[in-house]
């Protein structure tokens, strides 16, 4: 039986509780066997703790809960409830590097890539530990086409934008997150189960956008319109000559700030080959735009970049229609080879003999028949009778008259 994992607070709370306890991330991150940066997504809500790890900071967040609660701390947010996913299971966030640290202090102005929160819950006005935290009724129950959409509708309009750097076309960008979503549609059981079910959507995003077949498509043979500001156009040639993967590592670290275990883990790559392509694409860009050599500045740029196109996503609605037509198509198809190939059998077996018949063997030399003699050299006979006839056919044949006997 699969353990259920540990339910957590959300990432505001975290952080709270962090603070309450007097503790640096430093501190925290040392408790934990962690690093700073890693503490430093988990109260951003970029990632998820996972395992042990999730076990050993859930003890302590409540034990920091517990002793907030002792000393009259006032809680500033809520608490998770049992059995709900974490509030960052659907986040895409592209955060402001801060000096200092990789991720610092998130700026209050909105960014291209960044989604409001959806709204928490009421604030409660006590802590109290997590073990004895008594839960209101539980909300009713989302139907999965509901779920679907509520996702759909907080990371699509982001993943768009963030395709859009990878491809640098507007359609394609569209095409692979519709398609990206309707996988997760067809797929929603398992993606509604994964911790971190905006990242799968991404990562599908992705690799369709990336795929190399796009070059062979007629839609896709001609590049599109140049962009009107030169700046832009620039740094988006600068992307687009990258290789795909480092392309693709340079947007997760630098344009949506996963960290670099995070970013290997998505590109299915290791972490020092993850570190190797992000130092040369970051090299590649400083060479060619010497003014976006500070990582903070290229994370600014790639988000002006990205909503320069005001790319819109398609309704939620009509991208699971469009899923479960594809899935009827295939399906009907499926049936419909299963059945042609069923009629061949049949067939087959309808005009195939009965019996087996031999094959005729090959020829057989006749007794008494005496063998064909080949032509050779003429009697003497034969000669006289042959020299009368060349004679007698100058003049024609004699007539032929009857002897009495």
């Amino acid at each position: 039986m699969t353990r259920r994992p540990t339910p957590l607070p959300p990432p505001e709370e975290r952080r709270r509780l962090r603070e309450a306890g007097a503790l640096t991330p430093a501190q925290l991150a040392a408790r934990v066997g962690v690093s700073t940066t890693t503490v430093r997504s988990w109260e951003s809500g970029r990632a998820v703790p996972r395992g042990r790890r999730r076990e050993a900071y859930a003890k302590l967040l409540a034990t920091l809960a517990e002793s907030a609660a002792h000393t009259g701390v006032q809680e500033s947010a809520p608490a998770g409830r049992r059995g709900e996913p974490d509030a960052a299971v659907v986040t895409v966030r592209l955060k402001e590097p801060a000096p200092g640290g990789r991720h610092g202090p998130v700026a209050p102005e909105p960014s291209a890539f960044t989604q409001a929160p959806p709204p928490s819950s009421p604030r409660a006005p006590t802590p109290v530990p997590l073990e004895e935290q008594d839960l209101p009724d539980p909300a009713p129950r989302l139907t999965p086409a509901q779920a679907f959409d509520a996702l759909y509708a907080f990371c699509a309009p982001v993943l768009v934008r963030q395709t859009y750097l990878l491809t640098g076309r507007r359609d394609l960008a569209r095409e692979s997150v519709e398609r990206a979503f309707q996988r997760a549609w067809e797929r929603w059981p398992e993606v509604a189960r994964d911790p971190y079910p905006a990242g799968w959507v991404r990562a599908a995003a992705h690799e369709w956008a990336l795929s190399p077949w796009h070059r062979f498509r007629p839609r896709y043979r001609h590049p599109e319109p140049p962009l009107s500001d030169a700046s832009d156009r620039a740094l988006l040639e600068v992307l687009l000559q990258l290789p795909p993967s480092y392309r693709r590592t340079l947007l997760l670290y630098d344009g949506i700030g996963l960290d670099l275990p995070d970013t290997a883990a998505e590109t299915e790559a290791s972490t020092p080959a993850t570190a190797g392509r992000l130092l040369h694409a970051r090299e590649t860009v400083a060479g060619r735009l010497p003014e976006l050599s500070d990582p903070r500045v290229l994370h600014q740029r790639l988000a002006e970049l990205a909503s320069v196109g005001g790319l819109r996503a398609a309704r939620a609605p009509a991208v699971r229609d469009g899923s479960e037509r594809r899935a009827r198509f295939w399906t009907r198809s499926a049936i419909a080879f299963t059945v042609a190939l069923i009629g061949a059998t049949a067939l087959a077996l309808s005009t195939a003999p009965a019996g087996y018949e031999p094959p005729v063997p090959p020829g057989e030399t006749v007794r008494g028949v005496p063998p064909r003699v080949a032509p050779g050299p003429l009697s003497e006979d034969q000669r006289e009778l042959r020299s009368k006839l060349r004679e007698e056919l100058l003049h024609g044949p004699e007539r032929l008259a009857p002897q009495p006997r």
